[in-house]
């Protein structure tokens, strides 16, 4: 069988670079295989994507020696155009993919290019929306669906061209874990019945791992390291070495001295062996100490029986009560819609609750004007490029002390001396462009630090970042709460920072608060992960698989120990 995909000896180069993005690639992918791509940011797998659709050199310009083929076509010869015929790739931003006002009109556009007659592109938008589980929400707009359902639609937009490839750029990265879960199944389900060649690029690879993938790509610094079918490439263990987060269930057995091999099937904690390695796990559970984590003494902020509703017809948020102790890391977890987002813009005073209160140190709140609660409640977004309003990173941080009317010489201080616990202050005189995206979100969070809050609430702090980066903002946030005594609540979708980093959850669902608890119990709770659209951990299946008895026992001692074990390494 001929390749569907071919690179050999393929180098390439943007236009604007000295050196190549990409070395010598040789990768040969198979009609019917489902590829994974992974490696930290800058390691070459989204040029690699990008010349498989002819985004390189088309859109953006470079250089390329060797041969790429795909469907023995050269992609730059064919264009953009003439590869969305053969590729149909989905972005990690599905916004930016829409094109019409419905689902219906969105799926038909390639169809309408085309000049597909009226009839046949009405069965085919029919034929495509039943395949990605869209049929009842043609006539809605993009903007009022979910992520996953946004994520479908798009999906749904590349089919309806038959094409032969499906290339996902991170399809999980904005998605709560069900959702993601169930964008991995759909994913499978699509290439068992459409016969088509799978290729995915992602951070997150234990979710992927949700179905059987054929072989993983492992990328560094523009070159291929690995390629191997999954099971022989985790069973090696270099993915760490790497900047690859293994799947906890695996970082779990080797730290408890398991000698893991690829005739375990590790890539599948439902299917891996774990007979020989029980006897070691428990082992290892009942010599490791449990540590209790005290919560501090002094709660900085309450929310009393909150309600809410953008208009009186629906509520939005149902009695909402919860609090939160000084000094704690908190995240706020629950599906797309649950309510997350609300939640802090009400506590931010961004909006006014239909009733009930919110006290920060015993005080209601209430009659502080945004601003006021400003300087008590720091918000950062997800994008700091949605916050960052000036070129150098000294005016940025500054900002908020200026428009306060804060004395120059304060304004300097307190820069200076926020510019040296965000480690930023060997770049205290650089434009703000001139930053890594971790640096750019070090100086948003500075931008807020600088006011002195109580309380800072952060957006999806590690979202579409590799395990490196995500390791790095992590610990500097953990750092940052160490020596400042800062409160933090992380709005996330990422169990494995819930786990590692905060010690107390709070779970949203529909507008109800279901769960308030150690994220420990809520991740092997299995009624508030279904509700919840969270995914319980894996180490939970671990722990079962082993006979330990209570679950969540387990998890908070590996948890605990990977916690020593980092902060060992920093």
């Amino acid at each position: 069988m001929d390749p569907i995909i071919e690179f050999k000896d393929y180098t390439f180069k943007y236009r604007a670079q000295k050196e190549p993005t990409l070395y010598d690639i040789n990768l040969s992918i198979y009609p019917g295989e489902k590829i994974l791509i992974v490696g930290q940011s800058g390691s070459g797998k989204s040029t690699l994507a990008h010349c498989i659709n002819a985004l390189n050199p088309c859109a953006w310009g470079g250089e390329s020696t060797g041969t790429l083929r795909v469907d023995g076509d050269d992609p730059a010869s064919l264009g953009v155009f003439g590869m969305s015929k053969k590729v149909g790739t989905v972005l990690q931003d599905t916004d930016g993919q829409f094109i019409g006002l419905t689902v219906a009109e969105d799926i038909a556009f390639a169809l309408e290019n085309d000049a597909v007659p009226q009839d046949e592109m009405k069965s085919k938008v029919m034929g495509t929306a039943e395949k990605v589980r869209m049929s009842d929400f043609l006539s809605s707009a993009p903007g009022e669906l979910s992520g996953g359902q946004k994520q479908r639609v798009s999906l749904g937009g590349v089919m309806v061209d038959d094409v032969k490839v499906l290339l996902f750029d991170e399809p999980l990265a904005n998605l709560d874990p069900s959702t993601g879960k169930r964008t991995i199944e759909l994913i499978d389900d699509i290439m068992r019945d459409e016969d088509v060649t799978v290729v995915i690029i992602e951070h997150r690879l234990e979710d992927v791992l949700h179905r059987p993938v054929d072989r993983i790509i492992l990328m560094e610094g523009g070159r291929i390291v690995a390629d191997q079918k999954p099971d022989e490439l985790l069973a090696s263990g270099i993915l760490p070495e790497h900047g690859i987060r293994e799947p906890l269930y695996l970082a779990a057995m080797r730290h408890a001295g398991a000698s893991v091999s690829a005739d375990d099937r590790p890539s599948s904690v439902a299917d891996m062996d774990i007979s020989r390695h029980a006897d070691t796990i428990r082992e290892w559970f009942l010599h490791t100490d449990r540590v209790v984590r005290n919560k501090g003494e002094k709660k900085v902020l309450e929310v009393r029986d909150l309600c809410f509703g953008y208009d009186r017809e629906k509520a939005i948020l149902s009695d909402i009560s919860f609090s939160i102790h000084e000094g704690e890391m908190v995240s706020l977890v629950g599906k797309n819609g649950a309510g997350k987002s609300t939640l802090a813009s009400l506590i931010c005073g961004f909006y006014k609750p239909d009733s009930g209160s919110v006290l920060l140190e015993g005080s209601d709140i209430s009659p502080l004007s945004i601003k006021e609660r400003g300087e008590k409640i720091g918000y950062v977004m997800q994008s700091p490029n949605q916050m960052i309003s000036k070129p150098m990173i000294r005016d940025e941080v500054g900002l908020g002390l200026l428009v306060r009317g804060a004395p120059e010489d304060e304004i300097n201080q307190r820069v200076e001396e926020t510019l040296r616990i965000c480690g930023l202050y060997p770049f205290r005189n650089w434009p703000v462009s001139a930053l890594s995206f971790g640096q750019k979100k070090r100086v948003s969070i500075a931008s807020i630090l600088v006011m002195k809050p109580r309380i800072m609430i952060l957006d999806e702090p590690t979202a579409g970042q590799d395990f490196a980066h995500y390791t790095e903002i992590m610990e500097f946030l953990k750092k940052l709460r160490d020596e400042t005594g800062l409160t933090m609540i992380m709005i996330t979708h990422d169990m494995h920072l819930m786990l590692e980093y905060t010690d107390h959850a709070l779970v949203l669902s529909d507008g109800h608060l279901l769960m308030d608890d150690t994220p420990a119990r809520v991740l092997t709770d299995d009624d508030i992960t279904e509700r919840a659209y969270l995914k319980r951990t894996s180490l939970y299946d671990l722990a079962t698989s082993c006979g330990i008895e209570p679950p969540k026992d387990f998890v908070d001692r590996f948890i605990e120990h990977e916690r020593m074990e980092r902060s060992k390494a920093v």
